[in-house]
């Protein structure tokens, strides 16, 4: 077993405007970059083995901050990276809504298998996510992880450790910079 810090990146003004990021390739806003600054404060009174991100900059910059203040060097890994949701990208919710009002019903019907068009499915990033979080307790048997990556992607590896349906998913999406901590069970050889 590993035990895994799981933590949301810190806002960005796409969050605020509501605006689906998904592989969009957004920067912290100055909240952001303050909410990382404080969780690397109370981050710091923990020990960590290693530090890992995706590779987008909302969640990089988040672990750079709290990986100078661990002095722990953090680790891009793409896999770790947000649900790409393809055209509703850019988008706001009211637009999405206007624009594809069926597709989002099945997103809100069936939110494991739905598909945006151009997009993953939630069951596409909980098995890339868990792959990625199989390698890297692999790594670290035994050990404290935290792992900077986004909401929905968050989520997915939250629902599978504890047990909860990936249809639940949307419902465990933590807000910004909110450490969450699960128990990864190591795959065996």
């Amino acid at each position: 077993m590993v035990e895994i810090t799981l933590v949301r990146h810190g806002q960005t003004d796409w969050n605020v405007a509501r605006r689906f990021q998904g592989q969009t390739d957004i920067n912290l806003n100055q909240t952001g970059i303050e909410q990382a600054k404080e969780l690397a404060l109370i981050l710091s009174e923990d020990q960590f083995d290693a530090i890992y991100s995706s590779d987008l900059s909302r969640a990089s910059q988040t672990a750079e901050i709290i990986s100078r203040k661990l002095g722990l060097p953090f680790t891009k890994d793409a896999r770790l990276r947000e649900i790409c949701k393809g055209v509703f990208e850019g988008m706001v919710y009211d637009e999405v809504k206007a624009k594809y009002p069926l597709e989002l019903q099945r997103d809100h019907d069936d939110p494991v298998n739905s598909r945006t068009p151009g997009a993953e499915t939630v069951a596409e990033v909980a098995a890339r996510m868990s792959a990625a979080a199989d390698e890297i307790a692999s790594r670290h048997a035994g050990g404290r992880i935290l792992l900077v990556s986004h909401g929905l992607a968050v989520a997915t590896l939250y629902c599978l450790a504890t047990q909860i349906s990936l249809a639940e998913v949307y419902h465990h999406i933590p807000d910004n910079a909110v450490p969450l901590q699960v128990a990864w069970e190591q795959p065996q050889d």
